[in-house]
């Protein structure tokens, strides 16, 4: 089951998996793009490929993936939380009712479906949970920053106390992606240096060499690792200034 599917990173993790054999829920708020990306891996790769219209930043939707999750006739082995958005502008600037929907589909959202899936996954004592994180969590940068940050704790958290269950957690951290995330945000991105930005399907790549190796976050990228390092030793308040420089937020979805 692969969330936010449609584009991006949720997009590129359904080509994956699909190119390697495996049947797919695909799940985002628009049915008309499910259905559609749905069609072509069907065509493409001979697997099955079921949709499930919902928006994880409402009860409703939550609820029916976390039903989907728990039916035991038809197991999820892989569940990748890819949903999620950026919102424009600095703190008191963003509606809190779209800082509150951000909290629902990155942090509420991504806690629940986790607890779901791992639920069953421990009982057959196999599969794994990627929680699409950022490189963001690891600066002080807002709403997003810290619910990215959250979604790192969390599954760095729960990946130990399932140490030895057969199940796997992993934050995956990318850096700025050529997606559709910064367009739907309203956010411009003419100041991103071009290293700085990665490709979507290079990126999975590299997150499903991590999870097969076990790790409980991937940064898949050697130019953001080293950055991170960086980070690391820089001081908080420099770091804030240099985020506010090269754009409002780590977009990966």
């Amino acid at each position: 089951m692969v969330t936010g599917a449609t584009a991006g990173i949720g997009a590129a993790f359904a080509r994956r998996l699909a190119a390697d054999g495996h049947n797919l829920v695909l799940v985002a708020r628009n049915e008309d793009r499910l259905r559609e990306h749905a069609a072509e891996l069907h065509d493409r790769h001979g697997v099955e490929v079921g949709v499930l219209p919902a928006d994880l930043a409402s009860e409703e939707g939550i609820a029916a993936v976390e039903e989907r999750l728990a039916d035991r006739k038809h197991p999820v082995d892989l569940l990748v939380n890819n949903a999620g958005f950026g919102n424009k502008g600095e703190f008191l600037e963003v509606p809190m009712a779209d800082e509150l929907a951000m909290l629902k589909v990155h942090c509420e959202a991504v806690l629940r479906l986790t607890s779901a899936a791992v639920t069953g996954m421990r009982e057959r004592r196999r599969g794994g949970v990627v929680n699409v994180a950022s490189v963001a969590a690891f600066v002080p940068r807002g709403t997003y920053g810290a619910s990215k940050a959250w979604v790192v704790q969390f599954t760095q958290g729960a990946a130990r106390d399932l140490a030895g269950s057969g199940v796997r957690l992993m934050a995956l951290c990318p850096g700025f992606v050529r997606t559709e995330f910064h367009e739907r945000a309203g956010m411009g991105t003419d100041n991103i240096p071009g290293w700085m930005w990665l490709d979507a399907d290079n990126l999975v790549d590299a997150a499903m060499k991590d999870l097969a190796r076990g790790r409980s976050v991937s940064i898949p990228d050697p130019r953001y690792k080293a950055l991170m390092g960086v980070v690391k030793l820089a001081p908080r308040n420099l770091l804030g200034g240099v985020t506010s420089r090269t754009g409002r937020k780590y977009g990966p979805q």
